[in-house]
């Protein structure tokens, strides 16, 4: 069989055959004529008909026919409006088919009996251009409407998918880089309808400047590629800002094997993206925190272990100058290894500051005040450097070891100092706030009612790099000799110890701010009372415990010359047996809390069984931490850090032994 000709061949040949009907001025001559050409007409894949003004048929084919349910020789002569539904006839007539002012082809869609088809109806005209007969022809087009309404419904289903996920589903046509969104994204972008760019080059508008390189090659790839679009980027909201995005997509190629559509898939990723942000946050915080408490128990051994050494060397040099006066020639050698031996003792206490649990003597505190008087005292030797203060009303009470706050605020005013040396502006302000839980998470602290302090300099400021770094003990940022880089890390480890938090906000040339948060309290203020500090002796008798023989020998010379008589332990077991002896004789116990076998905690334990009125005055090389605060909370009387001085010995044994 030969190839059947196109639908637009055969529409070409219909068109001619009308013309040659015309051109015949026939009309008249009998049927037969007609009829033949009918024959040729039987291939044509669509129904066609030739009808008069008054709707007659003259000629149909068999196509024609069979959709009227007759063969081409019984339709003939009848009226074709006749064998359709008189809506359809009705939509006909409406098409001009009985009209005989129709003089250009129309073209329009029926539905018969569940089929559908496309008619087109084409005047025959005379000389004088008015109709005299009508050539139609009908194909059908019931599986392209068909495909059409399934496309539609799926299109409609598409939509409806893309509205209802969180998935905003695009189409991209490549020929002309349109984008076809199903899905509001105008609304999840904050725009109104359809005020989000439908083109490849409008959307690229909103995508974040960093993204947009990346984003523009990948475009550019996948022209061309068939590999899946799988990528990550930032879209701008309508109100500025910047919400996190996945894109992924597949092709659909083209005849020649190459993308002419991409069907694909955007999602906005931002709260996620926003939880793994700060999951990253605190697990950085986590091991910092873990780095940080590790550093803080090597430097609370050095110190403890520093300490004794340095409480045998004070301890002599203020034997050796007890008997001597400013006249004497080793005086002021004496008076040097003493001031050598305080620099050494601040060192450690700077390292007892960031070592865990170092805090001494805790009191309710009035934070107003003690930051007015620490402000006096630093704005004496820093004149160039102007402080403003800006202090809340009834502030809530603060329970801190007030040497140590004192000892956090110097350190960040000599480090807003250091950030401004040609002089500047600090900025001073204390304010009652309440954190709630999602704000102390990356601190691991309790939420509730916090005390907050915030320093503030116009100084040179930090980038990020040292900002991450200034906590870190023995970092600085000054040259060799001129600082130890522990203050900013025994800051920190101090408001840690002390159940708070501190952090710094500081750009580049902008200055930086420290806030330390310190939790409230509800005790009332206790002030603090002036006491003498001449060196007082006594006539009592008191053991001395302790597991270091240098420090035991030293102490024992030191409280016979102080008027005591003297007992020695040099452990926990032998204080006890020495004590239950001669419990009736011994006035007072100096014990010092880490011994191994028996710790200083059991000892007292083991002494209070044996008399419930003991008097113990806890000593360590560590600060006061947890441990130590359970032993004064069960009834030890006091607390000294070594090193100490003899007139610190010699007040605290008489603040123990005078009480009542």
């Amino acid at each position: 069989m030969g190839r059947k000709p196109t639908y637009e061949e055969l529409e070409l040949r219909v068109k001619a055959l009308e013309k040659e009907v015309a051109d015949t001025k026939r009309m008249g001559e009998p049927l037969q004529e007609v009829r033949d050409i009918n024959q040729l007409l039987n291939f044509a894949p669509y129904g066609l008909y030739l009808i008069d003004l008054s709707g007659k048929i003259l000629l149909c084919n068999r196509k024609g026919a069979n959709r009227i349910g007759k063969t081409v020789e019984t339709a003939m002569g009848t009226f074709l409006l006749e064998h359709f539904p008189s809506e359809v006839s009705e939509n006909r007539k409406l098409k001009g088919m009985e009209s005989a002012r129709l003089e250009q082809p129309i073209t329009f869609e029926d539905r018969i009996d569940d089929r559908w088809y496309r008619n087109t109806i084409s005047p025959i005209l005379a000389e004088n251009g008015r109709p005299v007969r009508f050539a139609i022809y009908g194909v059908d087009i019931t599986e392209q409407k068909t495909a059409l309404e399934a496309l539609k419904k799926s299109e409609e289903r598409l939509k409806i998918a893309g509205k209802a996920s969180y998935d905003m589903i695009y189409e991209w046509v490549i020929a002309d880089d349109t984008l076809e969104w199903f899905g509001d994204v105008d609304e999840m972008l904050g725009y109104k309808p359809n005020e989000v760019p439908k083109t490849i080059e409008g959307w690229v508008r909103l995508i974040h400047p960093e993204d947009v390189t990346k984003l523009g090659d990948a475009i550019k790839h996948h022209r061309t590629s068939t590999k899946p679009i799988d990528y990550e980027y930032r879209v701008k909201r309508k109100d500025g800002l910047w919400t996190y995005w996945t894109d992924r997509g597949l092709p659909i190629l083209g005849d020649n094997g190459r993308p002419a559509k991409w069907i694909g898939a955007c999602k906005d990723i931002t709260i996620q993206k926003q939880a793994e942000m700060e999951n990253q946050k605190l697990q950085t915080q986590f091991q910092k925190a873990q780095k940080m408490e590790a550093i803080g128990t090597l430097a609370g051994g050095i110190a403890h272990d520093f300490n004794n050494l340095l409480t045998a060397i004070q301890g002599r040099a203020s034997i050796m100058r007890m008997n001597k006066d400013a006249s004497h020639p080793d005086f002021e050698y004496l008076k040097g290894i003493e001031s050598c031996v305080g620099s050494a003792a601040d060192l450690t206490r700077q390292l007892l500051g960031f070592a865990r649990g170092g805090k001494f003597e805790v009191k309710p505190t009035d934070l107003n005040k003690l930051i007015k008087n620490e402000n006096r005292m630093f704005s004496r030797t820093k004149k160039e450097i102007a402080i403003h203060e800006k202090f809340e009303e009834n502030l809530w009470t603060v329970e801190i070891d007030r040497g140590q706050i004192q000892q956090v605020l110097l350190n960040l005013y000599v480090n807003a100092g250091h950030a401004m040396p040609g002089g500047g502006n600090l900025y001073l302000k204390t304010e009652n706030v309440n954190l709630d839980k999602s704000y102390v998470k990356p601190f691991a602290i309790e939420h509730g009612r916090y005390v907050k302090i915030s320093v503030t300099d116009t100084g040179i400021g930090m980038d990020k790099t040292i900002q991450t770094k200034i906590f870190d003990p023995f970092f600085t940022t000054k040259e060799m000799g001129r600082g130890t880089g522990l203050g900013l890390s025994s800051a920190y480890g101090i408001i840690k110890n002390h159940g708070g938090f501190l952090n710094v906000y500081s750009e580049k040339s902008h200055g930086s701010t420290f806030n330390i948060y310190l939790p409230a309290s509800k005790k009332e203020v206790i002030e603090e009372k002036k006491s003498s500090w001449e060196t007082s002796r006594g006539f009592e008798t008191v053991l001395f415990v302790d597991d270091e023989k240098i420090i035991t020998e030293v102490a024992e010379d030191l409280l016979k010359l102080l008027g005591y008589k003297v007992l020695i332990a040099g452990g926990g077991k032998e204080a006890v047996r020495i004590y239950e002896e001669k419990k009736t004789l011994i006035d007072m116990v100096i014990l010092d809390m880490i011994m191994p076998v028996m710790s200083g905690g059991d000892t007292f334990d083991r002494m209070k069984n044996l008399n419930p009125q003991v008097k113990v005055l806890l000593s360590s090389g560590y600060s006061i931490n947890g441990q130590a605060t359970e032993i004064l909370d069960r009834g030890c009387k006091g607390f000294i850090q070594k090193p100490f001085k003899t007139k610190e010995l010699s007040k605290k044994l008489r603040e123990i032994l005078d009480e009542k």
